[in-house]
């Protein structure tokens, strides 16, 4: 009964515009072992078509014993066989005659000088033949075969090695993505939500239309922008509007794609990637994933990574060694800034950093209408209302609930995606697929609705608790039951009375399960987790607990493990200070739980009336939850 309130994964980016397919002839050429078996194929039938067939051998005995009956009249004498042919028989049929072909003896010659005069003697005819083999089949086993032999296992190997392709000289040639001047079709206009982030870029894109500008007065754009944000909140789509918008190629690469296995190999990417640029300017480098390369050297207590670090190296070089009047601008993208080279981020290099943060509820909308051009809407969809309950969405999540609710049209058969296909899509997104297929025993299914109900209660009576939407026993995901709360506004900061509330929230399904049934189960497991991490937050990042209030017990970066590249994280005080905030946490959470069970006793018809609905209907909306907290004179 694990509920769903976490924070939804953000996995997929914002989008981006059109990419132009490229023309390769032999791109989709691939050496399997498809292509040895034709061959083989191939030489087997060009053998049988042009070597004789071996005719079985004879005793030389025999051989010499029809020559002296004169059964044999010719003789083949080669290095390797005696050949010996008989004169052909005829059959007569009807007024014509049908030859037959002549038999044909075969046998291993024996050093023997008399089958001369034995055949001298019998007036048999003999000849030599010379055996110097068929030419094309001598140039085909000798040099063709064995040629492409070896040209497989060397493709084969080079592939493997780091998809080098058939040129080994081609490891230090940079993998940018390449679009030309005005194929870039993505603008500003495609990208919202972010309109301080837009507002940063605009100089950027002015700077590479009309340079003279800000060359005259002495002016210098910055050299390099550096995008940050979380995942999903539209970073790459950014890089590809100041593109777009100023007209200009785009160099587009992730930093991944500069590492190899091979030592300077990086390196060698970042010099081509620049000099292809620097030919090509005015115009753009965008490093997706800048993190991948750009790790601090400062903490490396177990040793550097040399190919990583020689690619940092050469790209602070290359920076450093900007023009500024050239036209050439570097942008970059990271969800993780706190790990980046301090070189990296001085000035003079990425000097201008532009936060990409998730939306608010104005862009949360704009978002939800861009994307929502290509769909047919009903007439009663009304997406400022979708962007009110989706706070703390990404970009990427609200495209992906917009995808989600054409696609439940579709399976219920309708022609225009309706409201309820979005509400079931944001379910769906923050509280997993509905398992409809997963039958409960009575008993956890009267245990799930208690423990549901315990929530929505004490949300109802917690102060500036989010309200509870929906309320169900249905199985979604990991969880046997859920209680969906949204938020009206956006928030940004939380007072302690609010995180204490949220305890509270999540302590109410046990609180219901042990006066229900007078013991506990294991589906409060996700509740308690998450109560004890606020609790822990509560004492060591807010500084809100009695002994250490106003003071920061966090954990710090301590270099990084021997065995991983990851910081390791140690805490700056004492064992005692840590007994302290364990007791603390404990002390929290169960003076908050004896309060929260307080009011649930005092509101236990109100708990029945809710489990019981919950058994009959399975689900509860916002109305009748309301509709049933009425009926007991309960403020809504």
């Amino acid at each position: 009964m694990q509920d769903d309130e976490s924070e939804n994964s953000r996995k997929k980016p914002l989008g981006g515009g059109p990419k132009l397919p490229d023309f390769k002839p032999f791109k989709d050429w691939k050496f399997s072992i498809l292509y040895v078996l034709i061959l083989v194929a191939g030489m087997s039938f060009f053998n049988y078509l042009f070597m004789k067939r071996a005719n079985p051998t004879i005793d030389f005995s025999d051989f010499k014993t029809k020559i002296e009956t004169g059964e044999i009249k010719r003789v083949e004498i080669t290095d390797s066989y005696f050949t010996g042919y008989t004169t052909p028989k005829r059959e007569i049929l009807g007024p014509r005659h049908k030859y037959l072909s002549e038999i044909v003896y075969r046998t291993v010659p024996i050093n023997d000088p008399k089958i001369i005069e034995l055949m001298d003697s019998k007036n048999v005819s003999y000849y030599a033949v010379s055996r110097e083999g068929n030419v094309i089949l001598n140039i085909l086993f000798s040099w063709i075969l064995p040629i492409g032999f070896f040209f497989l296992i060397w493709r084969f190997l080079f592939k493997r090695l780091g998809n080098m392709g058939g040129n080994v000289l081609s490891v230090g040639q940079n993998r940018a993505v390449i679009v030309a001047e005005g194929d870039i079709l993505t603008r500003f206009t495609d990208v919202a939500g972010v309109d301080e982030a837009k507002e940063e870029l605009v100089e950027v894109v002015d700077f590479l239309k009309n340079p003279k500008k800000y060359t005259d007065i002495g002016g210098k754009i910055p050299k390099g922008v550096l995008l940050v944000g979380p995942p999903g909140t539209g970073k790459t789509l950014l890089a590809r509007a100041v593109a777009g918008e100023a007209g200009v190629s785009f160099f587009r690469m992730s930093g991944a794609d500069f590492v190899e296995m091979f030592v300077g190999v990086g390196a060698a990417r970042v010099r081509d990637l620049f000099k292809q640029a620097r030919d090509k300017r005015p115009c753009i480098i965008f490093i997706d994933e800048l993190d991948a390369i750009g790790k601090s050297r400062l903490n490396s207590i177990a040793g550097g990574n040399d190919e990583r670090e020689q690619t940092l190296n050469q790209l602070l070089v290359e920076m450093d060694g900007f023009d500024a009047t050239g036209g050439l601008i570097i942008l970059a993208a990271t969800n993780r800034p706190d790990v980046l080279d301090p070189a990296l981020l001085r000035p003079g290099r990425f000097d201008r950093q532009v936060l990409v943060d998730r939306p608010d509820l104005k862009g949360r909308g704009e978002i939800l209408r861009i994307h929502s051009k290509a769909v047919k809407l009903g007439p009663q969809v009304d997406l400022d209302a979708v962007a009110r309950v989706t706070s703390g969405f990404s970009g990427a999540d609200l495209a992906n609930i917009v995808n989600e609710a054409a696609l439940l049209a579709v399976r219920a058969g309708r022609k225009a995606v309706d409201q309820l296909d979005f509400d079931e899509a944001i379910e769906k997104i923050v509280a997993g697929l509905q398992k409809k297929t997963r039958v409960l025993k009575p008993e956890e299914r009267k245990l799930t609705a208690y423990h549901e109900a315990g929530h929505a209660l004490v949300a109802a009576f917690t102060p500036n608790a989010d309200p509870v939407q929906k309320i169900s026993i249905i199985p979604r995901g990991f969880a046997l039951g859920y209680t969906l709360q949204m938020p009206v506004e956006d928030r940004y900061t939380i007072t302690r009375s609010d995180l204490l509330g949220r305890i509270d929230i999540l302590l109410g399904g046990r609180i219901a399960e042990e006066m229900i049934s007078g013991e506990f189960s294991t589906g409060a497991a996700n509740d308690l987790t998450k109560a004890t991490d606020i609790a822990r937050k509560m004492i060591t990042d807010y500084g809100m607990s009695e002994r250490f209030r106003n003071v920061a017990l966090t954990s710090r970066g301590g270099g990084l493990s021997p065995d991983r590249q990851e910081p390791m994280f140690q805490r700056e005080y004492a064992e005692s200070t840590q007994q302290y905030v364990d007791e603390e946490i404990a002390r929290m959470v169960e003076q908050e739980y004896a309060k929260t069970k307080g009011s649930l006793e005092k509101h236990q018809a109100v708990l029945e009336r809710l489990a019981q609905d919950l058994l009959e209907k399975e689900t509860l909306d916002e109305k009748e939850f309301k509709a049933i907290l009425a009926l007991f004179g309960l403020p809504l």
